[in-house]
């Protein structure tokens, strides 16, 4: 599978200059949130989206998800990608 890198470079220059970056950590409550910490949140996004989530996508779109007695089945990996999702703490992000 061709890896596809994450454009970081981009979604840095889009949150600053599209986003108001600058706005943002200004304000109040804001206070802990910095560049550096931006970075390593986009970091490790990429790294997720990469290893784990981007595995998925063959499987995904050769089994798709299915109805099963009024319950979906998701195909394999996916359940445990969402678990790996939710430790990691990106639902409350």
């Amino acid at each position: 599978m061709t890896e596809i890198a994450a454009p970081l470079a981009d979604i840095r220059f889009a949150l600053a200059a599209q986003g108001g970056l600058d706005a943002v950590l200004a304000l109040p409550g804001c206070e802990e949130l910095s560049g550096d910490l931006i970075d390593a949140i986009l970091e490790q996004a990429a790294r997720f989206a990469t290893e784990v989530l981007a595995p998925l996508n063959q499987p995904g779109d050769l089994q798709g998800s299915r109805l099963v007695d009024g319950v979906v089945v998701t195909p394999d990996g996916f359940r445990g990608a969402y678990a790996d999702f939710a430790a990691g703490g990106w639902v409350g992000l």
